[in-house]
């Protein structure tokens, strides 16, 4: 057997000291001439050249000062359940009534409840001007009163929606306090349909306990998630009709603890943001468990969506209420991105309960805690994996 001499041992080592040594000068030369490994990991949302700042609002911009106030004297914008982008001109806005102003609140304040300390989900609003319709400025096109006495005895709508497969665009409002989800006509005029009943809980097929989101299959075919109280999903055809439900108490598979939220990808897989077991769980149409991904701290809301621009990709956005980022997986579950921080000055998130994008890419996420409603514009330049991008249909299939 060959025996190594010292001397080929003391030639490796030098060998090998040599190469370190290249690549720590190359480093140093590296920092000295400025291309620090900070810059390249510098977050995608910031301009070229900038300096300072933290990248707080990612790849976008706060639309400062929207909406306008509503100009009702002494109130302001109670805690907010959703928000839905028809499109950039056509936004409605799940207003959880009106909460009175304090006293220290600054002359002329007409921002969110949260930035005097305290969430607004704890004051005490007066149930009106629920369901509101604004345009891209922000400014107030339709004021739906006429339904806000469906909310009373409750604490207002906890999400809005429009079935993206439907030509007439009814309008869609879970309400989990008062036990029912309802539909209306794209102009409000009419209420169409209304599952539940008020104010009455329960688990058979005509009762609801404490609904939160609803999503739908291109026939008119939709699903529930229901939710505080029952920890299921119930699915109903186009009519309303009971079809089954999946899901019990508990932390198995299949079982829920806080159904929040739900949505659909191309291949019909439904997803369901399993809140206090803080988990995003899959199962197909029919209820049959596919699998899970852990450890995402509240998801509040989610969103099937395509990558933005030209990749057709599907992606899972998820609103997180406790991290208070938006978050970006792979439909393999793996984290991508993410963005965002706490707090009620603009641009930061007290507790995202709903977020929409509009055609055009503007983003829009509705605060529970904050009390307000939030509208972000893309950045120029900005980088379109970074983008949420547009809402998944069906009819848009991929196997990616």
């Amino acid at each position: 057997m060959k025996k190594h001499t010292g001397i080929a041992w003391n030639t490796r080592f030098a060998f090998i000291g040599g190469i370190l040594c290249i690549g720590l000068v190359a480093g140093g030369l590296s920092l000295f001439l400025g291309a620090s490994p900070a810059q390249a990991q510098k977050p995608q949302g910031m301009s070229p050249g900038q300096v300072g700042g933290e990248d707080e609002t990612g790849p976008y911009e706060v639309a400062m000062g929207w909406p306008q106030p509503l100009g009702h004297a002494g109130y302001t914008w109670g805690s907010q359940g959703g928000v839905f982008a028809e499109s950039p001109n056509r936004i409605y806005i799940a207003n959880r009534g009106e909460l009175p102003i304090p006293e220290k609140a600054p002359e002329g304040y007409t921002g969110g409840y949260g930035a005097f300390g305290q969430p607004a989900t704890n004051g005490h609003p007066r149930m009106q001007h629920c369901i509101l319709v604004v345009d891209g400025n922000g400014k107030l096109l339709e004021d739906w009163t006429q339904w806000d006495h469906l909310f009373e005895g409750g604490r207002g709508p906890h999400h809005v929606k429009i079935n993206p497969y439907d030509p007439e665009k009814h309008v869609w409002v879970v309400d989990d306090m008062v036990q029912q989800v309802f539909e209306f006509t794209h102009d409000g005029k009419q209420l169409v349909m209304t599952l539940g009943e008020r104010l009455v809980k329960g688990e058979d097929d005509k009762h609801f306990g404490r609904p939160t989101d609803i999503a739908w299959l291109p026939d008119g075919t939709f699903f529930v998630s229901d939710g505080y109280i029952n920890t299921r999903v119930v699915k109903f055809d186009k009519n309303g009709k009971f079809l089954m439900t999946w899901g019990t108490k508990g932390k198995g598979p299949g079982q829920f603890d806080l159904p929040h939220s739900i949505d659909i990808d191309a291949q019909r897989h439904v997803y369901v943001a399993d809140r206090s077991n803080s988990r995003i769980q899959i199962f197909d149409e029919n209820g049959k468990y596919l699998s899970e991904w852990d450890n995402i701290r509240q998801p509040y809301h989610i969103m099937v969506t395509t990558g933005g621009g030209n990749d057709n990709t599907q992606y899972l956005w998820v609103a997180d209420g406790v991290s208070n980022k938006f978050l970006k997986y792979d439909l393999k579950g793996h984290l991508l991105y993410s963005w965002g921080t706490y707090g009620s000055f603009p641009g930061a998130f007290w507790g995202v309960h709903q977020f929409s994008i509009d055609p055009a890419g503007n983003l829009y996420a509705a605060e529970t805690f904050g009390g307000r409603t939030q509208k972000f514009v893309p950045k120029a330049g900005a980088d379109q994996a970074m983008l949420i991008g547009q809402p998944v249909k069906i009819t848009q299939i991929s196997s990616r």
